[in-house]
């Protein structure tokens, strides 16, 4: 019989990603009602060392999977050694983020397994004794909830920043399980990663983002949102247009084809609040909109609207900002 709640725990640069903690948090309050286990699958090269941590966010267990072959994540390997360990402990959950990361290896675990995938999820419900999550549709013009009445294990991957994370239990440890693991034939061999080196958190697990689009008129105009987004220790973002345009790269952009993303605080700066775009940040808790168009969509959606020249506007705010954090 199917038992158990796990946890795909994403490492980035030798540290557990937020979304991890996320759903760890919110998977613990589930274990413990179902009265099952709550895990956590690590899978790299000299990652055993973090595997203790994650019982402070609530993980009983903590699987570790390493391997020479394994320390880049490649989709075949991945998508084995942890399908493979699925297969043999058949838990009745398996849960990641929605990252770049875990949209794909979800994806490939789920048709190894045969079951079924509920993706970008923003909420996740306990009814009936069953997971009941909530989902966006048509662009996130509407939201479903959905349930795998059948598919075991349950699957699901969960947008970054929409659920709460608990604060650590200090002293709380989890049991870590070493696993040998083979990773078969790998189709893709990583020679090399070079990373982007920013002092700004990554965008999709910012709290504070602060977004450009058509309005900005150049490459050379965002350096006034990068004034602002550092006061604040925000990451910044772009429309599609702005990337269509060159003004950006495309790791920046935010929206339907780009990144989606869930801050406390969305700015968007000149930006008119196309479907697409609104779709990759309707669930922002807070959007603050700077347009000159009082007509613009993006008014629509947002929580505070400012009327103005943004090349105007983004500066007072920057050194009002700057000002308050002085005196805090």
């Amino acid at each position: 019989m199917a038992k158990g709640i796990w946890v795909y725990a994403e490492v980035r640069d030798n540290k557990i990603k937020k979304v991890t903690c996320e759903i760890l948090s919110a998977g613990r309050k589930f274990a413990d009602q179902l009265g099952e286990e709550l895990c956590a699958v690590l899978v790299g090269k000299g990652l055993a060392e973090l595997a203790p941590g994650l019982g402070a966010y609530g993980a009983d267990k903590v699987y570790v999977i390493e391997g020479d072959r394994l320390e880049n994540y490649t989709t075949d390997g991945y998508t084995k050694v942890v399908a493979d360990l699925i297969k043999e402990h058949q838990p009745s959950a398996f849960l990641l983020g929605c990252t770049i990361r875990g949209r794909d290896l979800a994806a490939q675990v789920a048709q190894r397994l045969n079951t079924g995938l509920l993706t970008d999820c923003t909420d996740i419900a306990l009814e009936d004794g069953r997971l009941v999550f909530t989902r966006p549709i048509y662009a996130g013009k509407a939201f479903v909830r959905a349930y795998c009445p059948e598919a075991r294990p349950v699957m699901a991957t969960i947008r970054p920043n929409v659920l709460p994370v608990d604060a650590p239990q200090e002293g709380r440890t989890a049991e870590v399980v070493p696993v040998s693991a083979d990773p078969g034939d790998l189709r893709q061999v990583i020679r090399e990663v070079v990373r982007q080196v920013s002092t700004r958190p990554e965008l999709t697990e910012a709290d504070i983002i602060v977004s450009g689009g058509r309005g900005m008129k150049g490459p050379e105009n965002f350096k006034i949102l990068e004034e602002l987004a550092d006061v604040l220790g925000a990451a910044v973002g772009a429309s599609r247009a702005a990337v269509d345009a060159g003004w950006a790269p495309h790791s920046m952009q935010v929206g339907q084809t780009g990144k989606t993303v869930s801050p406390t605080i969305y700015i968007a700066c000149g930006i008119s609040g196309a479907i697409q775009h609104l779709a990759g940040m309707g669930s922002s808790k807070c959007i603050v909109a700077i347009n000159k168009d009082p007509e613009a969509n993006i008014f629509k959606v947002a929580t505070y609207g400012i009327v103005a020249d943004l090349f105007q506007a983004v500066p007072l705010l920057t050194e009002e900002f700057k000002k308050l954090l002085a005196s805090s």
